[in-house]
C-alpha cells in the first residue's frame, strides 16, 4: 500500500490510490443497487428512482477513476485488474434485475454477458503478452450500454407515457448490436495479431541466428 495516494510524479502508485478506491467504491455500491430494486418490488417508486440515480452515478464513476489513473500516473495492477470487473458487475447487475422485473428479454441479458465477461476473461487468459487497443467502436458500445440500461431504469413512463418504452427498445436494441459487432471485431483483431505475432518470430529468429554466426 506504499506509494503515491493522489499526487502525481514518477513513483510507484499505491494499490490505495484515489483512482482505486473509487473503482472499490463502484464494487461496492452494487449490492446497494440491487438491494433497492428489490425492495421497489416493481412498484416504480422513490426506491427505483433511487436505484436508477445510483447506477447513473456510480457508472460515471468508470470515466473518473481512469481520467485521474492517466492523467495523475496512478496506474497499477489492481486497478487494471479491478476496473473491468467493476463495470461489468454494475452493467451485469442491472441487466439480471432488469430481466427478473420482466422488463428486459432474458437472451438480452445472455448475449450481453456472454460477450462482456468472455472477452474480459479471454483478455486476461489469452492476451496478456498483447495489447488489443480499444475501438471507437468499443467506447461507443460503453456509452450506448450506459445510456441504455439507465433509460431502462428510470420509470420514465410514470412521467411521459408508454411511448417511452419504444426508445427504450431502440437505445437497448443498438446497445446490443453495437456489443455484439465490437466483440467479434475484438476476438478478429486478436486472431490477426496472432498471425502477425508468427510471421515475425521466424525473421527474428533469423536474425538472431545471423548475429551469433557472426
Amino acid at each position: 500500500m506504499r506509494g503515491r495516494v493522489i499526487a502525481d510524479g514518477e513513483t510507484p502508485a499505491s494499490s490505495g490510490n484515489v483512482a482505486n478506491i473509487i473503482t472499490i467504491v463502484r464494487i461496492l455500491l452494487v449490492p446497494v443497487f440491487v438491494v433497492l430494486l428489490v425492495l421497489d418490488a416493481g412498484d416504480d417508486g422513490w426506491l427505483r428512482v433511487a436505484a436508477a440515480l445510483l447506477f447513473i452515478v456510480a457508472i460515471a464513476t468508470d470515466g473518473v477513476d481512469g481520467y485521474l489513473a492517466r492523467r495523475r500516473n496512478l496506474v497499477t495492477d489492481l486497478g487494471i485488474l479491478l476496473d473491468p470487473i467493476a463495470d461489468k458487475l454494475l452493467t451485469g447487475a442491472a441487466l439480471v434485475m432488469l430481466a427478473l422485473l420482466a422488463e428486459l428479454p432474458a437472451w438480452v441479458v445472455v448475449v450481453i454477458l456472454v460477450r462482456e465477461w468472455g472477452i474480459t476473461v479471454f483478455r486476461f487468459f489469452m492476451l496478456r503478452n498483447r495489447v488489443i487497443p480499444a475501438s471507437r467502436g468499443g467506447k461507443l458500445k460503453t456509452v450506448m450500454q450506459s445510456v441504455a440500461i439507465s433509460f431502462a431504469l428510470l420509470p420514465l413512463w410514470a412521467l411521459v407515457g408508454d411511448w417511452i418504452n419504444w426508445v427504450n427498445t431502440v437505445l437497448m436494441t443498438i446497445a446490443v448490436v453495437l456489443t455484439v459487432v465490437t466483440g467479434l471485431d475484438y476476438l478478429y483483431k486478436a486472431w490477426r495479431s496472432r498471425d502477425d505475432d508468427e510471421t515475425t518470430r521466424p525473421a527474428a529468429a533469423a536474425t538472431d541466428s545471423s548475429s551469433d554466426a557472426s
